[in-house]
Formats: C-alpha cells, sequence, structure tokens
C-alpha cells in the first residue's frame, strides 16, 4: 500500500536536487551565463536574451502540458522523457562549444542558444509533472520540509560545482573550459533524473476528463482565471517578484567592470550565492510554513540586494549581493510552488499549475528589456532602481494578499 511522506520519495525528491544542481550551476544566469555569452557577442542586449531562454522557453508549452496532464493518473513515465530532452539538449551545448568554439562564434552562439531554449522548452512539462508529482506524494507540511531539503542539497552540490567552474576556469582556456563545464556536468545531470523516475507514485484518484481539442482548454483555463480572485492576486504578486530578473544577470558584468574578476573569483561567488541558499533553507525557510509570508521576506531579502548593488564597489559588496541573491530566490521558489498547490483542487491542479506558471513566467524574460535599457541608457544604477521599484510593489501587495487569505 503506498504511503504518502515516503522516506524514500523524500530522499530521492533531494538526490535528484544535489546532482541536478551539480549539473546546470556551471550555468547560473547570475554568474557564469553571461560571462559566457559575452564571449562569444559584444552584444550586451545578448546577454538578457539568452538569460531567458535558459528559463523562458517553458513559457510556450505549459497549459499544452496541463491540458494532457489533467487525464493522467501517473505522470512519471512522462517525466521520464523529459528528463531525457533536457539532457541531450544541455549535451548538445557542450559538443557544440568544443567542436566549433571561436571558429565561427556566431553560429556557436546560435547553437547555445538553441541548446538552452529546448533545454527550458521541455521543462515546461516537466513543471507542471514536477508540482503534480510533489503533490502527490507529500503533505503540506512534510512538502515544506522536502523542498527546503531540496534546495540544502542543491546549494551543497552547487558550492562543490563553483569550486569545480572557478579551477576549470582557471587552469583553461576559453572557450574550451565552457565546453568542459557542459560536458561533464551532463553525466551528473543523468544520474539525478535515473534518481527521480525511479520515485513510487501513487494513481491519482481525481482526474478530469479532458476536452475535445486545445482551444476548448485554453477557453476553460480563461474562465477558471477570471472566476478565481485569489489565483489572480497571487499571480500578481509572483509576477512581480520576477523583477529581480531585470537586473540580476547585469551584476556580474558590473562587478567584472568595477573589480578583477578571476575564474575563482567568479566560483567564490557562485559559492556565497549558495551558502545563502543554504542559510534560507536551513534557518528561514523550512520554519515557516506560511507561504504568504515567505514570499513577503523573500521580497525583502531581494530588495536587500540591489540597494547594496547600488553602493557596491569591491569583492566584498559583492559577495554580499549574491548571499542575499541565494537567500531570497529559495524563498521565491519554495513560496510560489506552494501557493498554487494549496489553492488548487485535486483534479484541477495541473490546470492551476499552467496558469499561474504560465503567466507569471512572462516575467523570465525581464533580462531583455534590462539589456535594452543598459545598452541605450548605459546606466546600472537605473536598472537596479526599476527592480527595485517592482519589487517593492510586489512586497507591498504579498502583504494583501496575507490579509486575503486570512479572510478565506
Amino acid at each position: 500500500m503506498y504511503k504518502i511522506d515516503n522516506p524514500k520519495n523524500n530522499y530521492k525528491n533531494v538526490s535528484h536536487a544535489f546532482f541536478l544542481s551539480l549539473a546546470i550551476t556551471i550555468a547560473e544566469p547570475s554568474t557564469v551565463l553571461p560571462l559566457i555569452v559575452s564571449h562569444f557577442s559584444d552584444n550586451i542586449i545578448m546577454v538578457g536574451i539568452f538569460a531567458s531562454l535558459l528559463r523562458g522557453g517553458a513559457i510556450v508549452i505549459q497549459l499544452y502540458a496541463a491540458f494532457h496532464a489533467q487525464a493522467y493518473k501517473r505522470v512519471l513515465p512522462y517525466l521520464g522523457k523529459v528528463f531525457f530532452f533536457r539532457w541531450i539538449s544541455w549535451l548538445t551545448i557542450g559538443l557544440s562549444i568544443f567542436f566549433i568554439g571561436d571558429s565561427n562564434k556566431s553560429l556557436t552562439l546560435f547553437l547555445i542558444g538553441v541548446g538552452l531554449f529546448f533545454f527550458s522548452f521541455s521543462a515546461g512539462f516537466g513543471t507542471i509533472y514536477f508540482k503534480e508529482l510533489q503533490a502527490k506524494l507529500f503533505s503540506q507540511e512534510y512538502r515544506g520540509k522536502t523542498m527546503a531539503n531540496r534546495n540544502i542539497a542543491g546549494a551543497i552540490a552547487s558550492i562543490l560545482s563553483a569550486g569545480v567552474t572557478g579551477y576549470v576556469l582557471s587552469n583553461f582556456e576559453a572557450p574550451n573550459s565552457y565546453a568542459y563545464l557542459f560536458i561533464v556536468s551532463s553525466i551528473f545531470m543523468a544520474i539525478g533524473f535515473f534518481s527521480f523516475v525511479t520515485i513510487e507514485e501513487p494513481e491519482k484518484e481525481k482526474v478530469l476528463q479532458k476536452e475535445k481539442n486545445f482551444k476548448l482548454f485554453i477557453k476553460n483555463a480563461t474562465k477558471l482565471l477570471k472566476s478565481d480572485k485569489r489565483l489572480q492576486d497571487q499571480i500578481l504578486v509572483i509576477f512581480l517578484s520576477f523583477s529581480y530578473f531585470l537586473s540580476m544577470p547585469f551584476v556580474i558584468l558590473h562587478a567584472n567592470s568595477i573589480i578583477e574578476l578571476t575564474g575563482w573569483t567568479l566560483g567564490g561567488f557562485i559559492m556565497v550565492q549558495m551558502i545563502g541558499s543554504i542559510i534560507g533553507s536551513t534557518f528561514i525557510w523550512r520554519r515557516i510554513s506560511n507561504y504568504e509570508k515567505m514570499l513577503s521576506l523573500s521580497f525583502v531579502f531581494m530588495i536587500l540586494a540591489f540597494i547594496v548593488a547600488l553602493f557596491a564597489d569591491d569583492m566584498y559588496s559583492y559577495a554580499l549581493i549574491f548571499l542575499l541573491f541565494g537567500i531570497a530566490l529559495d524563498g521565491i521558489s519554495i513560496s510560489s510552488m506552494n501557493l498554487v498547490i494549496e489553492i488548487a483542487p485535486e483534479e484541477q491542479r495541473p490546470i492551476y499549475t499552467a496558469v499561474q506558471t504560465n503567466i507569471t513566467s512572462i516575467g523570465l524574460f525581464f533580462p531583455i528589456l534590462g539589456g535594452v535599457l543598459l545598452k541605450y541608457l548605459e546606466s546600472y544604477t537605473l536598472i537596479y532602481i526599476i527592480s527595485i521599484v517592482f519589487l517593492s510593489l510586489g512586497l507591498l501587495l504579498s502583504l494583501k494578499l496575507k490579509k486575503i487569505e486570512e479572510n478565506l
């Protein structure tokens, strides 16, 4: 008989986070990825575009994934296919850099973009299936703890990965150093994916009859959004939380113009960000079961990070920025996932997840706006202030979200 909150499923859930973080830290959009893109292109807007590609490709497919997932009793077999597609996309990036590299920078950059897009695109399916599994496998209280455990494990793995990244970038010339990082990390990614697909998944008791076509599904999803005021409110708040992305990918480029960034310095910043993640998950987020409060507090930490960025002029101030990033990002991730799970009826969970994620993920394209502003106005201060303003608005609305929750 299936047992909810099964420790074995928790271990596999956590090990998946460990090995996945060990792999993808080498393309962190706040540190390494901007430098990789800047190696192949001098256009600052390209940094914003590629930061968006790493996560934004999922937007176009999530509603379609939910259209099918609502009728699935089990989603793990489909998630396995998603994992394989993500793995092959990641490996292809490394091979493209290794075999083409500087011999044709434009082609290499194009292939990196294609790989990042499909890596993110396939995650559109994966996000729906993953959140569905978290809701089925763990109770509300346990789910917060296992997600915090995932973040701690992921942060530890990222610290290890940051050390390796620093070593590789310091001892091998670009772009081969970037190729080595992607190729080797794909091995760890495969281990993490295999661990997760061995989880024991129960059958879903309540499933919806799938609509006759996708157009009808969109119509019903729109009706759902219009009828659920709580969903509308939290979508707006979570969307505003993504305004950090308008500036985050450019912080490391700003630092590079002020201080000398070696491979070890870059690896050190990644380590500090992951230490922030561990601090947040261990001492803050795992102790908070009120996800509205968690989201509000995450806004505070992110706002503080950009306030420090306004005045940063040495390595220590930038280290503090990345520490605050690590704390805030985990809080946003945990709270946004659990908020939608809490308000969604079991049979409509994939639809709620897709509607919220699809709309809020438009914020993943903020880096493009940031890149355009930076190119033509040439002011890091301006984009930091814009992020602070939007984050402050999100903080105020998140506090109202709490009051709505209390009146439900």
